[in-house]
């Protein structure tokens, strides 16, 4: 992987797109990148499975939760998953569980913060449709960048 700076990168390309503060990292991987596939999931992560058992190929799973509280998005299965399948990371605009075992995964993880509760599988969702939260509309294939200093969208991969 190479290195970068969300900092430097902003700089250089101040048309970026900049995600509101609001995430925090829980993976063991805080610094990554990758093109965005992006996951509905209202208190459902029937979807978020469906798309981690697919080949990763160093892509960011982007999903969008509505930020709901009553549930876990993602747990330490489907990050061991994500891993396995070679996602880059999952971001989460809703909560995780697991946090403990996640952290221990070499995968980079942001969500919105945890809850125990598991989500009930009903089969709702979409994969491949735009998502908006936290001041962003992420679309499959942009590009996602993220470090300690946050994460930034982009439509060029800024690292050619």
């Amino acid at each position: 992987m190479e290195n970068f700076a969300t900092a430097d990168l902003l700089d250089q390309f101040p048309e970026t797109e900049v995600l509101l503060p609001g995430l925090s990292t829980f993976g063991g991987k805080p610094c990554f990148y990758g093109q965005a596939q992006t996951v509905t999931a209202p208190e459902d992560n029937s979807f978020v499975r469906k798309a981690l058992e697919g080949p990763g190929e160093n892509r960011v799973l982007v999903v969008d939760g509505g930020g709901s509280t009553l549930c876990a998005l993602l747990g330490d299965q489907l990050a061991q998953l994500a891993f396995d399948n070679q996602w880059a990371a999952v971001i989460v605009h809703g909560y995780i569980r697991d946090s403990q075992v996640i952290a221990d995964i070499p995968i980079g993880v942001r969500a919105l913060g945890t809850i125990p509760r598991r989500s009930i599988k009903r089969n709702k969702g979409s994969i491949g449709e735009p998502v908006h939260f936290l001041g962003v509309t992420i679309n499959p294939g942009l590009w996602v960048y993220a470090d300690s200093d946050g994460v930034i969208i982009s439509k060029p991969n800024l690292l050619l």
